[in-house]
């Protein structure tokens, strides 16, 4: 028993350390977390009922979309032992403009619409999503500093991260930057608005075939095997299907949980391309060429939300 005590007591007083230094964080957090929870009991019933089934149906369907591409990105390491940090760099930038337009033209511009429409008011459309975009930051932030990871750029972050292994702490990273892109899709599916779901869908699986790509490629950098570098790469994609069943039951709830949810959706991927990806596609010394993967995601993300929205 003492031995455990002792195995057990670095992460203990790690937590409890972490906690002293960053109470307004763990306070944001537990706000968020609650939130969510709340979000979830009002409509995680309500998500599997004979009148939602089906928009349940389109989520499962939406997330299994980004494990496919993700999949399909890590299998291309077969063929691509290698690329070219520019290159790299110039693809995670096409994925962050993917990611911040379709924050803007399918989460935020459809919560204000939705929320004008329960409310009759600019200002109170204009809060609500106000308010979602908030928890979402909220919780991103709060995961980032408690959940022990590492980003390339940043080094080590979270508690009794010096006692996880280096591949572990990645593969936390990379379940952090897909959760809120499944839960995007969950919620963009959750009223069975095709031309919200459909769109986002799309623009989240392209982008994830470049991710998938990187994160195989960063696996083998830091002396994973090929193989088994595939194989995380691969399985980090499984968080979009259970995000999107998150999403579903957050946004099925009371009709003002879905604007809500639209907001705290786009808040946390919007978190995740600043906090995440936009530094890491600019530590190479390829800011130009990461800028202009950037435009052109955004470009293509504006053009398939008007073409199938």
């Amino acid at each position: 028993m003492s031995d455990a005590r002792a195995v057990q007591a670095p992460f203990t007083q790690s937590w409890r350390r972490q906690l002293r230094e960053h109470r307004a964080v763990a306070f944001g957090l537990a706000v968020a977390l609650l939130a969510v929870s709340w979000l979830l009991l009002g409509g995680g019933a309500e998500s599997f009922s004979d009148e939602n089934r089906g928009f349940l149906g389109y989520a499962a369907l939406g997330g299994a979309a980004g494990f496919g591409a993700t999949a399909l990105g890590a299998l291309l390491a077969l063929g691509l032992r290698s690329v070219e940090t520019g290159a790299q760099d110039c693809m995670l930038g096409f994925a962050a403009g993917m990611m911040l337009a379709a924050s803007s033209f399918s989460l935020i511009l459809p919560g204000l619409d939705a929320a004008r429409g329960l409310l009759g008011s600019g200002t109170g459309a204009a809060l609500t999503v106000t308010i979602g975009l908030g928890l979402g930051v909220l919780l991103m932030l709060g995961l980032d500093y408690f959940t022990p990871h590492q980003h390339e750029s940043s080094g080590v972050h979270g508690p009794a991260a010096a006692r996880i292994g280096g591949v572990w702490l990645f593969v936390l990273a990379i379940v952090l930057h897909n959760l809120p892109e499944g839960m995007a899709i969950g919620v963009g599916f959750a009223h069975g608005d095709l031309t919200v779901g459909l769109p986002l869908t799309t623009a989240i699986a392209i982008q994830d075939v470049p991710e998938g790509l990187a994160v195989a490629l960063a696996l083998r950098a830091i002396g994973l095997p090929l193989s088994r570098a595939i194989f995380v790469a691969v399985a980090s994609g499984l968080m979009e299907p259970l995000g999107a069943l998150v999403g579903v039951g957050i946004a099925s709830g009371l009709p003002i949980a879905y604007p809500v949810s639209l907001g705290l959706a786009a808040g946390a991927m919007i978190f995740v391309v600043s906090h995440e990806v936009i530094p890491e596609t600019h530590r190479n010394g390829h800011q130009t060429a990461a800028t202009v993967g950037l435009m052109a995601g955004f470009a293509v993300m504006m053009f398939l939300d008007t073409a199938l929205g």
